[in-house]
């Protein structure tokens, strides 16, 4: 099991009070399986998907990657987990400005030390932007710029990828497109997916389903 929550809760204080986000959270995803989180806005997915990815801790419970408690981890712990073993793609492409889709694409797996010109070179294939390394991201289209988000964040080699809202910037076509490109990319590498989306329609393209509802899963 790549990724495990177990009776996971979280909390945030506002000047009203505590607002509990999560409550109660049992959740399971196995590698080479993908899992979309539906859900209205406010029902928890982006927390969900933060605690998954070291970004914030849980009040009660575990989250387990690869066996391991990462809500025990030190900010330390946390940033080399992040690095190593977990890829973030979200609705912002946060692609560095700066340097080229080239760059761009290596950036993640250079700074974990996982840099494979032959894996990188399949990705820039099957992601169908050869003809693009050169240049800069403010000369890519949206669905081109997450193209190469995507392409970044595999190419470091994570085994699990937790993606929040990837295609909501993009038209319908070309979220499609997007999505059945990093379901098929995963499925190439063997990697656990974790999904964020409000829409059933994307969300059935997935193995599995996860309905959250006032902060808990809906049977």
């Amino acid at each position: 099991m790549i990724l495990e929550l177990r009776n996971v809760g979280k909390s945030y204080s506002t000047a009203e009070g505590p607002i509990t986000v999560l409550k109660a959270i049992d959740l399971r995803l196995a590698r080479g399986k993908s899992v979309a989180l539906t859900g209205e806005s406010g029902s928890g997915k982006s927390t969900l998907l933060h605690l998954a990815g070291g970004l914030d801790k849980p009040d009660t419970g575990s989250v387990r990657v690869n066996g391991r408690d990462i809500g025990q981890l030190d900010d330390s712990g946390r940033a080399r987990y992040r690095r190593l073993e977990v890829g973030l793609v979200f609705q912002q492409f946060n692609l560095i400005p700066s340097i080229t889709v080239a760059a761009n694409i290596s950036f993640h797996a250079r700074l974990a030390e996982r840099y494979d010109p032959n894996w990188e070179a399949e990705l820039v294939e099957m992601l169908g932007v050869a003809h693009l390394l050169g240049r800069y991201p403010e000369q890519l289209s949206g669905g081109q710029q997450q193209r190469v988000a995507i392409g970044r964040t595999l190419a470091a080699r994570p085994t699990l990828i937790l993606a929040d809202e990837p295609t909501g910037n993009l038209d319908e076509a070309t979220g499609d497109s997007v999505l059945d490109l990093m379901l098929a990319l995963s499925r190439r590498a063997n990697l656990a997916l974790l999904l964020a989306t409000h829409s059933v329609r994307l969300a059935n393209k997935l193995d599995e389903k996860v309905v959250l509802r006032g902060g808990m899963i809906s049977q």
